[in-house]
């Protein structure tokens, strides 16, 4: 489980994209030379960006070669892609525009990152940033609900004690607004139905639960993702199609560098 399964994750691609795309419509039009799509994955956003602003130079940027993989097989003209990560990641010069869609929420000192992305803008240039913010929602907290559980407790509840937290809003402001033109922030919660709790169990197979996963065996993995679909079971009511209502609210904002 070194690297994302990018089959998981495209089994949801289009609820993935829906984001990136709501995302993309805040951006003012402008005429952008060099965009960075930072945690690219299969290359969906990339693909949004690059029909948004054909005349850009376009580089996705992800630690998954994997992810890559699929998005070079996209054929975006106007597109390459490299494996790098966010966390460190720094431009050789200016860009005009950096978008994150569902990416920063999984660096650690996001908020250190954002900031610094900001100055690698030029005058003018744009930062558009979504993130999930999901950790009050009863999909992540069973998820750390089990994974303080025998017989992987000792292994598994640090990590749940190290994963990123969502700041407050407020806390973006303040971070941004001082050295931002324009800076505008919002939270959507989004409402996908879903083929059950084991509908609920791929979606985030594919991304969230992957930092628990990873340090099992494989017979405990199968054991962790059995507790995880059951308790989820008891939790969200079917509707009568026999599907269940997965919320997930993003935090977005959008800042034009002063």
């Amino acid at each position: 489980m070194n690297d994302w399964d990018s089959a998981l994750y495209l089994k949801y691609e289009k609820e993935r994209t829906w984001a990136a795309r709501d995302l993309l419509t805040r951006i003012p039009d402008f005429d952008p030379l060099r965009i960075f799509d930072l945690g690219c994955g299969p290359g969906n956003s990339t693909e949004l960006l690059a029909a948004r602003f054909p005349r850009a130079a376009l580089v996705g940027v992800d630690t998954s070669e994997d992810m890559l993989i699929v998005a070079r097989k996209r054929n975006i003209p106007s597109a390459q892609f490299q494996i790098q990560d966010i966390a460190t990641w720094r431009p050789a010069k200016l860009v005009d525009l950096i978008f994150s869609n569902a990416a920063l929420q999984f660096v650690y000192d996001h908020d250190k990152v954002i900031a610094r992305l900001l100055s690698f803008l030029r005058p003018g240039g744009w930062l558009a940033v979504q993130m999930p913010n999901t950790t009050q929602e009863m999909s992540h907290a069973l998820m750390r609900m089990i994974a303080a559980d025998d017989p992987w407790g000792n292994r598994l509840v640090p990590i749940a004690k190290t994963r990123p937290v969502i700041s407050p809003p407020e806390e973006y402001y303040r971070l941004l607004v001082p050295h931002s033109s324009t800076f505008e922030i919002w939270q959507t919660t989004y409402v996908h139905p879903l083929e059950g709790a084991k509908g609920i169990v791929e979606w985030f197979e594919g991304s969230a639960l992957r930092p628990f996963l990873e340090p099992l065996s494989m017979s405990e993995r199968s054991l962790f993702l059995a507790r995880y679909e059951a308790e989820l079971a008891a939790a969200y009511s079917s509707q009568p199609d026999g599907k269940v209502l997965l919320r997930y609210p993003r935090l977005f904002f959008v800042a034009q560098k002063s």
